[in-house]
């Protein structure tokens, strides 16, 4: 009796779920208490079909080859340099590829900023065979996101998807060109694996620590290449892989969509990134601490120093207050802090929730700027200078480099002043050929300035070198 109930129940189970009608239905869970903490889709649409997302976004996904000049050096005997004229190095072209995504049918192309750095040419090759020159439009280090341009219209594209909204476990289409040309359009699927992961490896003024950890396979030349939902929609740049062999093994690292859209916006409308910036140092909250503070689980960012003056300084935010949201994303962990400042621009406004005392406070927020304004003065008494910082030269390095005036580059920093080439320990001799001799003198002169800044002066190696750069 008990084995034929069963059969039955079996059979009616069976049954219910080939159902269409019941088939598209969702499902949702409850706890005890009544409350939803978990839903489930069970319509068809649901079950693992990607046609649709590869063949719609894969004529979008193009693949990059790039030229970079480098100098090789040769180890001459002095003799034969002298008497032959040998040289000590030759200049030698390298050819690189990668990937890249269509997001405007006017011709404008994500892609990684280590794919196109440094590149003298960049051919684009769409995936009906046509090839274009490309120019860069712009490049974000600390994201890994470079824009580049190519001269078409009515091509197709990738339409931008909300990265916040993606789950763990939810399938993804990595699309792009491993391995080269020969493999261009190759598409290969997986899941979320894991989100806000950070890469270790990376050091910067703005470390990113958000990407989106999948299984799809990915191998070099997928850099820059999409990741994308199974709408087609883009919810990433794949950007690096985790192996000892540098080929796959089971790991791959997208950016997110959110952050490459506010950075390709950024890109096209200033020319530059426009980055947020709170204010605070922070750590990921613990159990111990989130017993202390009465959470209900060890999640959000424990606030361990604010910046006087900064962004959440202005807002009320205070030292050992737990942050666990802003709007209505709620924050987790470092990195989710991280990729939500970095979706507002400078100016934007928000509202932070915070525990404070066992109690939940809305603290409203306005965004300030990644960078100091030129000319600020810094706690260390270095000043601001187009995203680094200068100040005066020690008298003993000076000396050392056989020079009697000059303006040290403190920190050349992740803004303009590097992108011109400037590097820490830097000696400014001149600016637009007038001398200089102390970090005034250089804003002064960058001031009076119309069009551009010219700097000459001497590594901290002693070499001769010089850069410039538009000002805004």
């Amino acid at each position: 009796m008990i084995s034929a109930a069963l059969s039955a129940l079996v059979a009616v189970g069976i049954t219910k779920a080939a159902n269409p009608s019941d088939a598209t239905k969702p499902t949702t869970s409850y706890t005890i208490d009544g409350a939803e903490y978990r839903t489930v889709n069970l319509s068809e649409t649901d079950y693992p079909d990607f046609t649709y997302a590869a063949e719609s976004a894969v004529d979008a996904v193009v693949f990059v080859k790039v030229t970079v000049k480098t100098n090789q050096q040769y180890n001459v005997d002095p003799f034969w340099k002298y008497f032959f004229g040998i040289p000590d190095s030759a200049e030698r072209e390298q050819t690189g590829s990668g990937s890249g995504v269509i997001i405007r049918p006017d011709g404008y192309i994500v892609t990684n900023n280590h794919v196109v750095q440094g590149a003298t040419k960049i051919e684009v090759t769409l995936n009906n065979n046509k090839v274009y020159d490309a120019e860069v439009v712009g490049t974000d280090p600390a994201t890994d996101v470079a824009l580049i341009k190519i001269a078409a219209e009515n091509l197709p594209v990738v339409p931008f998807a909300d990265s916040d909204q993606l789950r763990l476990g939810e399938w993804v289409l990595a699309i792009g060109s491993p391995l080269g040309e020969q493999l261009k359009g190759t598409i290969t699927a997986g899941i979320v694996s894991a989100k806000g992961r950070s890469m270790p490896n990376y050091t910067g003024e703005f470390k990113i620590e958000s990407f989106i950890q999948t299984d799809a396979a990915v191998n070099p030349g997928n850099s820059g290449g999409a990741l994308v939902n199974k709408k087609g929609e883009l919810v990433g740049i794949n950007t690096a892989i985790v192996s000892q062999t540098g080929a796959y093994s089971g790991y791959s690292f997208a950016v997110p969509s959110n952050i490459v859209k506010k950075i390709v916006s950024d890109l096209i409308d200033f020319g530059s990134v426009k980055r947020a910036k709170l204010g605070v140092a922070m750590s990921q909250v613990d159990e111990k601490t989130a017993k202390e503070m009465k959470l209900s689980a060890p999640e959000g960012v424990y606030i361990n120093e604010v910046s006087k003056g900064g962004a959440a300084d202005k807002a009320g935010v205070k030292q050992g207050d737990v942050l666990i949201g802003i709007d209505d994303t709620k924050i987790k962990t470092p990195s989710g802090l991280q990729e939500k400042v970095n979706s507002f621009h400078p100016g934007d406004k928000a509202t932070l929730k915070v525990v404070r005392d066992g109690k939940q406070l809305s603290l409203p927020v306005e965004f300030q700027d990644g960078e100091q304004a030129t000319g600020t003065v810094a706690e260390d008494g270095s000043v601001a200078f187009y995203g680094g910082s200068l100040k005066a030269a020690d008298p003993e390095k000076l000396a050392a480099l056989g020079l009697k005036n000059g303006v040290e580059i403190a920190s050349a920093g992740n803004g303009k002043l590097a992108n011109a080439g400037a590097s820490d320990g830097f000696i400014i001799l001149y600016v637009n050929d007038q001398p200089v001799s102390k970090p005034q003198d250089v804003i002064d002169m960058a001031k009076k300035s119309k069009r551009a800044v010219y700097i000459e002066g001497v590594k901290s190696n002693g070499q001769a070198a010089y850069f410039g750069f538009a000002k805004d």
